[in-house]
């Protein structure tokens, strides 16, 4: 496994209110805040919708087909950005009272990714007169074609980067567009879809034939703060007001039924939320029925008006989830012990800079959770496929910092025209699709363009920190501060903080999860922490007395018992 060098990050000089705590002065600095306006999250901090480009074309085909009573079909994709961009577009059209409105998914097994030629061929037999897509469209040349030769307009909302080639589309909205001068770069889908509703929110209160009460789209961004996070965007200050509006609302008790269930089976608690728990609770059991089933469950979860049904759906979800973690523990077990032998009596910086993972039985569902948890292991680019029943294989890619993924696949694409069949993402998350009998060729032609993208720099695990903290400072009043001071997340991340510790015990609880009570150095206070998913080869080891470790501070509350506890991110022997 790879070591983990801890560096402090670097704080530059500010101007920040000398009113906020110093801890939190340096924890902002490091990560580029210079000023009170970004870390102002009220709603009117948001970029003006008028700065993307196609924005104007979008909402008129929109208006037409709310006055026309047009069949709308909104065409998203099988994730949790998609479901929520889905869901948050049916039921802004349904309160502006447009009611002839549907939607389709994509099922990853039977028709794949995004707007394909058969998912236009159901829209048309749903009498579909525009379609929208969601969380997709930018490189569905031939779908968009499909659906104009069959009658339909086409609206292509979509934040993936674009290819050479765009869809003949009658609109497109995309801050990602060469033309496009939108400030913000880092929208998810759901970020998209709520601008254009935002626009149509806009366009239609200076209309005379449209008589509707006027829309508070806010209600529905608490939808938008699940998707913006569980899609993995960065949250520059454009996403974070996304968020925090999202999260004052699911704090307050004012969101979507179908959030309120999800949150109960995942046993968090809707007025404690934070950033964090929409990425691994409920974004992943949205996920779960895009991965192993429809995410047409997850859309209906989120669009119930009743908490009965809500509830009922979202106990489904969780089951998806169960198994999803059951098939997904069985796969990186079957990928560790390929690198395994791999690796033989070989040393790990022996292993190849990206690595390509391909199992006949893995599920197609699951490839993109194993890439990520085999990434996290390894540090370095990981692609994993499996195969479908149409002789090809479907890859998902997760990369490191400086490792741009979909830039990487343009390039072997650009050197070996046709080895890939499509491909499409952002720079550390991307998707393709190669014909199985070319998986040996694919993987010798990846080794070859690695070389040129991948250099050590990138594969060293380097775990930034902000520093120490003074014994006054380990308090639940500090954990509770930065917990209020996010939203955290990509591009913006939690506090680390790092410091010798004397380790007082250790036991493995659950599988691989290590227990700890630890005395930083040079105080007489001691605090329970956890570290999980530890190696176990490792830890426990009795012989360490101390230990340099690198935390987060988490309040952690049990048996209606409020207690300070470390999260490890780090542990190392201090010799």
């Amino acid at each position: 496994m790879p070591s983990i060098t801890l560096q402090r990050r670097s704080v530059a000089e500010c101007a920040l209110p000398e009113s906020i705590h110093p801890v939190l002065r340096r924890i902002y600095q490091a990560r580029g805040i210079v000023s009170a306006d970004q870390l102002d999250h009220s709603a009117s901090r948001l970029h003006h919708v008028r700065s993307l480009a196609g924005i104007e074309r979008a909402v008129e085909l929109l208006a037409v087909a709310l006055k026309n009573n047009e069949r709308i079909t909104i065409v998203g994709d099988f994730d949790a950005d998609g479901a929520t961009s889905t869901a948050l577009c049916v039921l802004a059209l349904r309160r502006f009272g447009h009611h002839n409105v549907g939607y389709l998914v994509p099922n990853r097994f039977d028709t794949g990714y995004g707007l394909t030629p058969p998912i236009a061929d159901m829209a048309a037999q749903q009498g579909t007169q525009l379609l929208i897509t969601v969380d997709n469209g930018v490189s569905a040349i031939t779908g968009v074609q499909r659906a104009k030769e069959l009658g339909m307009k086409v609206l292509v909302t979509d934040h993936h980067l674009p290819g050479e080639e765009l869809p003949n589309a009658d609109a497109m909205v995309n801050p990602n567009l060469n033309e496009c001068q939108f400030p913000s770069k880092n929208l998810a889908g759901v970020g998209v879809a709520f601008y254009l509703m935002a626009a149509l929110r806009q366009y239609l209160a200076d209309q005379s034939w449209y008589q509707q009460p006027a829309v508070n789209l806010a209600e529905l961004l608490d939808i938008v703060a699940v998707g913006t996070v569980a899609d993995v965007v960065a949250l520059d200050h454009n996403n974070r007001i996304l968020v925090n509006q999202g999260l004052q609302r699911i704090r307050a008790g004012r969101c979507r039924p179908g959030i309120t269930a999800l949150c109960q089976v995942a046993k968090r608690d809707p007025l404690q939320l934070q950033a964090s728990d929409l990425g691994f609770a409920v974004g992943p059991r949205l996920n779960a029925a895009g991965r192993l089933d429809d995410m047409a469950l997850g859309i209906e979860c989120l669009l119930a008006d009743s908490e009965e049904q809500a509830l009922a759906m979202a106990q489904q979800l969780d089951e998806l989830n169960l198994a999803r973690r059951d098939i997904e523990r069985g796969m990186e077990q079957e990928a560790l012990r390929a690198l395994d032998k791999l690796l033989g009596d070989a040393d790990f910086s022996e292993l190849p800079p990206v690595l390509c993972l391909y199992q006949a039985d893995w599920h197609q569902g699951v490839i993109g959770i194993l890439a990520a948890r085999v990434k996290e292991r390894f540090h370095r680019p990981v692609l994993a496929f499996a195969g479908d029943d149409n002789g090809m294989l479907k890859g998902s890619a997760r990369s490191v910092s400086g490792v741009h993924m979909r830039d990487m696949l343009a390039a072997l694409d650009t050197k070996h025209p046709g080895l890939i069949e499509r491909f499409g993402g952002h720079a550390m998350a991307a998707g393709l699709s190669i014909a199985a009998q070319q998986i040996e060729s694919f993987q010798n032609a990846l080794c070859e363009v690695a070389n040129d993208w991948v250099d050590d720099a990138h594969l060293n695990h380097v775990l930034h920190t902000d520093g120490e903290l003074a014994a006054h400072e380990f308090s639940l009043t500090m954990a509770q501060m930065l917990r209020d001071a996010g939203p955290w997340g990509q591009a913006f991340p939690e506090p680390v903080f790092d410091g010798i510790f004397r380790v007082i015990q250790q036991r493995i609880v659950g599988e691989r999860h290590l227990k700890l009570v630890l005395q930083p150095q040079g105080q007489h206070q001691v605090y329970d922490a956890i570290a999980f998913n530890i190696d176990t080869a490792e830890w426990p080891n009795e012989a360490v007395n101390l230990a340099e470790v690198a935390y987060q501070l988490d309040i952690n509350e049990f048996r209606g018992k409020t207690q300070l506890q470390l999260m490890v991110k780090s542990i190392r022997a201090v010799a």
